[in-house]
């Protein structure tokens, strides 16, 4: 059987960041799959469902309603490790051209009062398993330590 190819990677060195996680064609369209990597893998504690589920939340609903993105957007959703997330856009740009984007995305989730949209049994799974306060500490954490002076380091899978 085959290795899928984001088994490959080598998550002892991997770092937060963004990285592309893989390219794939659809008929003539492009999509890119990026892996939006929060928590350093194994060597950091991840994420609570509670507080990855609100970011998928406010998230999905800011890539949607992006005036330049918002076409673009095929999905955001949680790594099942709980260490971040993947976001898969039309098109093909490198994980540094994306990081404006996710650097507004980020600030929008660390500064966001109100409500969680989606956040309501008719509209939601699991509308309980929800952490405002912790969605914005580690969104603002990721923003500030990661994305704010990123590095090379930081977008490129280790080898």
């Amino acid at each position: 059987m085959e290795k899928i190819p984001s088994f490959t990677v080598n998550h002892l060195d991997l770092l937060r960041g963004v990285y592309v996680s893989r390219i794939d064609a659809i008929g003539e369209q492009v999509l890119t799959t990026y892996d939006v990597r929060m928590k350093q893998p194994n060597k950091e504690p991840v994420m609570q469902t509670a507080e990855m589920h609100t970011i998928e939340h406010l998230a999905a609903t800011f890539l949607r309603n992006h005036k330049t993105y918002a076409d673009d957007v095929i999905y955001f959703g949680p790594m099942g490790c709980r260490t971040g997330f993947y976001v898969i856009l039309k098109g093909k740009r490198s994980s540094e051209e994306i990081i404006p984007l996710l650097k507004e995305m980020f600030d929008f989730i660390s500064t966001y009062e109100g409500d969680v949209p989606g956040a309501s049994a008719r509209d939601c799974g699991n509308y309980l398993d929800m952490n405002l306060p912790m969605a914005r500490y580690e969104a603002q954490k990721f923003l500030e330590e990661t994305l704010k002076d990123i590095e090379e380091k930081n977008l490129i899978y280790p080898s």
